[in-house]
């Protein structure tokens, strides 16, 4: 990668100084301090930074420290928004040029800009279009376009949009400032492109690990999906999460069936009007253990720190959205869940949609690669973190913290069971869905079964040895591993590919995990899932509680998101830490010399209270 000079520049003393003076943060996250040196040098920068890892302070900073403006291209209002409410509380002149804006900000937005106080200044990639802008931001002394959520840059990237191809072309007209461009999911290819639509010249580029180390990976078989899903969200009680649904039916049904269990969860899909969607984004930014059950529509915009977990209800649409939805959950750092349900249905739905929709087949042929991928992960046989990190190419040992690491599978050798299982396809002439296999398998004598005269065949019951749940978790390996699929043009029929045959005739071997009944269950137990159930005491936990109420009640009274007042990390500091004075809690994590002046004597009163 084209890095900067070998050594960093002494103005990283400077910056590191401020960070904390003005954020209460003390020291860089890793790879934060390499960046934000090229850009204080002034070079155009490319980084790919997982989620959580600080991308933002990397122009927030910089901001901050020389001066001018900087121009913030973000993908939706309510990131936007969150941003510069942050940036606010710690005394940071930020404003956002949006569709929702009121009156008053946003001449209050312009005079600031018009008389130089502004320092960051968020919008849409829509708003570039605006005749003049470019050239009013250029006169107002913009020095930086800091270009979030870049792979929407790129045609290769997940979430192409169209509108950040203005993003070069916008540069020019105002004067051509340093652009710095920040993704947490953009490989190879997506890179060169975002590189060639946004820069003059080759930037420094920046690709940290993909690892979110403080994330748990979990993956189970879909069976009685609102039944799991309950379980694991009871199991995480008062914490905030995310259950992406697969449709705006499921957003509601499983919202509902949560509500009937006493938990405060929410639905958040396209079919509700912008009042209600902006009312239940709000309520959950701001409050403090709000399940939202959504679909993909929701989450970009999202910069919730606190989420302790996401778990998907049905298959995400490939590896990268995947990655880039997991990574809503633990953006402060701290421990968080992940769980994925999902069942062969999933896959092929999946697949239809991709060879149904009307990209070229080029990108068809791209899509389902990512899909092959992504269901590959779902079956892994060993570290699912290696799996998952090997697609971006990142090389790690086996993390310890997944449940494949949990509770490591021993594989078998897998021919038997795969040559019942595809004898079953074949000898019903490979036109059969898995319930009827799986009833062949089984010898279970249904209408279908014996109507086809299937109970004739050599196939029937030679698999009554194993469950219905066992069966499909061997169909599940063997679609992963390529030896069996569905036809395109299908209507949920199962094939035997090439490599299937070569397994069934006994020319190629299989390693195949046995057949369970309850993977992923683990993974829905309660178990340790923050920082504060593993770093606190019991009485600790006791000050921590009284912190968060504290920090609840000035979140509603000001209608700031509760993050915004202090982190969840800054809390667990406070209730180990104990401070008593101003000085002892200007030492705690995410504790500003600004929020340290509005905030710390109610939180010491806390303290005293409790102690």
């Amino acid at each position: 990668m084209a890095h900067s000079d070998s050594t960093l520049s002494p103005q990283l003393d400077q910056a590191r100084q401020t960070m904390a003076e003005v954020f209460g943060y003390h020291d860089f996250r890793p790879g934060q301090a390499e960046i934000i040196d090229s850009v204080l040098k002034g070079r155009d920068v490319l980084a790919v930074m997982p989620t959580g890892r600080g991308k933002s302070m990397c122009f927030q900073l910089p901001a901050l420290l020389r001066g001018g403006l900087t121009v913030v291209i973000s993908p939706l209002i309510a990131l936007m928004r969150d941003q510069v409410s942050a940036l606010q509380a710690v005394g940071v002149n930020a404003a956002a040029l949006t569709s929702t804006d009121e009156a008053q900000d946003r001449e209050a937005a312009w005079r600031a800009l018009d008389d130089g106080s502004l320092r960051l200044l968020y919008m849409a990639p829509e708003r570039m279009a605006v005749p003049g802008l470019a050239e009013r931001l250029g006169r107002a002394g913009l020095s930086m376009i800091a270009v979030d959520e870049a792979h929407c840059v790129s045609q290769w990237g997940h979430d192409f949009r169209p509108d950040y191809l203005r993003i070069s072309e916008f540069a020019q007209a105002a004067g051509r400032p340093q652009i710095a461009a920040f993704t947490a999911t953009a490989d190879a290819a997506a890179r060169r492109d975002i590189a060639g639509r946004l820069f003059e010249q080759a930037p420094d580029e920046f690709v940290s690990g993909f690892d979110r180390p403080n994330l748990h990976l979990a993956v189970g078989a879909r069976r009685q999906g609102a039944a799991q899903i309950i379980d694991f969200v009871k199991a995480r009680p008062e914490r905030a999460g995310i259950i992406y649904c697969s449709s705006r039916k499921a957003c509601d049904d499983i919202a509902a069936k949560l509500q009937a269990e006493n938990i405060y969860a929410l639905s958040y899909h396209a079919g509700l009007d912008a009042q209600t969607r902006s009312f239940r984004q709000d309520e959950f930014v701001k409050g403090d253990g709000v399940v939202m059950c959504a679909t993909i529509a929701f989450g970009m915009g999202v910069d919730k720190p606190d989420v302790r977990y996401v778990l998907h209800a049905a298959l995400p649409s490939s590896m990268e959205a995947y990655y880039q939805e997991i990574g809503r959950a633990g953006r402060d750092g701290d421990p968080a869940d992940t769980l994925m349900l999902w069942s062969l249905s999933d896959a092929a739905l999946r697949r239809r949609q991709i060879n149904e929709g009307d990209s070229d087949e080029e990108r068809k042929r791209m899509e389902l690669r990512r899909l092959s991928a992504l269901i590959a992960y779902c079956e892994a046989p060993q570290c699912r973190r290696q799996t998952l990190l090997g697609y971006f190419g990142d090389e790690i040992e086996p993390c310890g913290h997944c449940d494949l690491c949990d509770d490591p599978p021993k594989l078998i050798d897998g021919q038997v069971l795969a040559q019942k299982a595809m004898s079953a396809i074949a000898r019903t002439g490979q036109r059969f869905g898995l319930e009827h296999l799986i009833s062949v398998l089984r010898g279970l004598k249904t209408d279908k079964v014996m109507a086809r005269g299937h109970d004739a065949l050599p196939t029937f019951g030679v698999g009554e040895d194993l469950s219905k749940d066992q069966w499909m978790s061997v169909f599940r390996q063997l679609f992963a591993s390529g030896a069996i699929d569905q036809p395109i043009d299908g209507h949920g029929e199962w094939i035997i590919t090439p490599k299937g045959k070569q397994i069934l005739f006994g020319k190629l071997p299989i390693k195949l995990r046995p057949p369970e009944e309850q993977r992923g269950v683990r993974s829905s137990r309660a178990r340790p899932s923050d920082a504060a159930d593993q770093l606190l005491s019991e009485a600790d936990r006791a000050l921590y509680t009284a912190l968060r109420k504290k920090r609840l009640e000035l979140a509603k009274d000001s209608g700031k998101p509760a993050y915004t007042i202090f982190a969840d990390r800054t809390l667990i500091e406070m209730a180990a830490s104990k401070p008593r004075t101003a000085e002892d809690m200007s030492h705690v994590f995410g504790v500003g010399a600004r929020k340290l002046e509005r905030y710390g004597a109610e939180f010491l009163a806390v303290i005293e209270n409790e102690l």
